[in-house]
């Protein structure tokens, strides 16, 4: 799946990652995920994808996006927007497709392999063009859930699905750790 001569490009969908790797009860520790992926290959970038909620004095993210953007990734963010939905239920919306869809693309031109670390189907069409221009693409997410959490059609398309569940032993954060460290911060629940 991986050839060790490849330059790698690591896409996190962090609020899809997150909602994964809850419903199937494990905590990432990002260090070691980025060692796992530095095994397989050349790994040139590794994004991180999240939008924040800025009115909130103290956001329970912050301290991972701090930590991530210090440690070997590339942290990208925009304001996460507040809205009233059509039964009066505050909602907060915070999409980063767009943003993750154009950092795929133009990191094409330089990287062999691209792993997108998401289920959302609207990838599908990116992972059909980032193929067109030769590139290899891998999904990361799970089908190990009720429903999967890994949409069909981005499934079929990719070259590649690695199930979260695969790569537990390799990337999780045990108990023992997460009480010497403290609470892992988690992404915030956004609508994506």
């Amino acid at each position: 799946m991986f050839d060790p001569r490849e330059k790698i490009a690591l896409f996190i969908d962090g609020a899809n990652l997150y909602a994964a790797s809850k419903s199937l009860g494990f905590d990432i520790d990002y260090r070691k995920l980025l060692n796992a992926f530095q095994k397989r290959g050349y790994l040139l970038r590794a994004y991180y994808y999240t939008a924040l909620i800025e009115d909130q004095e103290f956001s329970s993210i912050r301290p991972l996006i701090d930590w991530l953007d210090y440690n070997g990734y590339q942290v990208v963010t925009k304001p996460a927007r507040e809205f009233t939905d059509s039964l009066g239920r505050r909602k907060i919306k915070g999409n980063m497709d767009i943003e993750l869809a154009i950092d795929a693309m133009e990191q094409s031109e330089t990287v062999d392999h691209l792993v997108i670390f998401s289920g959302d189907g609207n990838f599908t069409t990116l992972v059909g063009a980032l193929q067109r221009k030769g590139r290899k693409v891998s999904v990361v997410s799970t089908m190990s859930t009720q429903p999967p959490m890994i949409a069909d059609d981005l499934r079929r398309q990719a070259d590649h699905f690695i199930d979260l569940v695969a790569l537990r032993g390799e990337i999780s954060r045990e108990h023992s750790e997460r009480a010497a460290n403290g609470t892992e911060p988690r992404p915030q629940d956004v609508d994506t």
